[in-house]
């Protein structure tokens, strides 16, 4: 497997071996040792698998004292993924990450405990899963919103279908006087 290193500490994209003939392709989609040689140390407790329809826009959500590390990929249709720095003591809080998740790319986003992150439905459907280090708490959630001015996301979709929870989530700003 490839492994890229991106702007954001610790955050990497994983492009997994993928061995394919005119019958399909077979992937390894979590191996320990390789993973952990990587740098992915944590152990995974819940995995998560979402669907959702073109112009869905999910997040940018975090736990806020129990953070959740994610390995994330998409299997059906194709994803715009973004990961944002939200700590005040980080150099590159405010920045942020984003990549295509796609059925055909294979490839997957490993994001540690700590950073937002959302995603934004790019075809007809998407099948999303994410491997994640601590268990889901919902009183323990946070949200930034998907369109802050301050963190300037250039989102594939111009009016996103968003939950009424995302719609309420906080700018950079406000997280960051809390």
């Amino acid at each position: 497997m490839d492994i890229t290193e991106t702007k954001l500490p610790g955050v990497l994209i994983i492009e997994p071996n993928i061995f394919g003939d005119h019958r399909g392709f077979f992937k390894e989609t979590f191996q320990l040792d390789a993973y952990h040689k990587a740098g992915i140390k944590l152990p995974f407790v819940q995995d998560n698998h979402s669907r959702s329809r073109y112009g869905v826009l999910r997040g940018l959500h975090f736990q806020k004292s129990k953070p959740q590390g994610k390995l994330v990929s998409c299997s059906r249709g194709a994803v715009y993924d973004v990961v944002v720095d939200i700590d005040p003591i980080s150099s590159t809080c405010g920045h942020f990450v984003g990549i295509d998740l796609t059925e055909d790319n294979h490839k997957q986003l490993w994001i540690p405990p700590g950073y937002a992150h959302g995603f934004c439905v790019m075809s007809e459907v998407a099948d999303f899963q994410y491997k994640c280090t601590d268990f889901y708490d919902p009183l323990d959630e946070g949200g930034l919103i998907w369109n802050d001015t301050d963190v300037a996301i250039p989102w594939p979709v111009a009016n996103p279908q968003l939950s009424e929870k995302d719609l309420r989530n906080s700018t950079l700003k406000e997280l960051l006087e809390k």
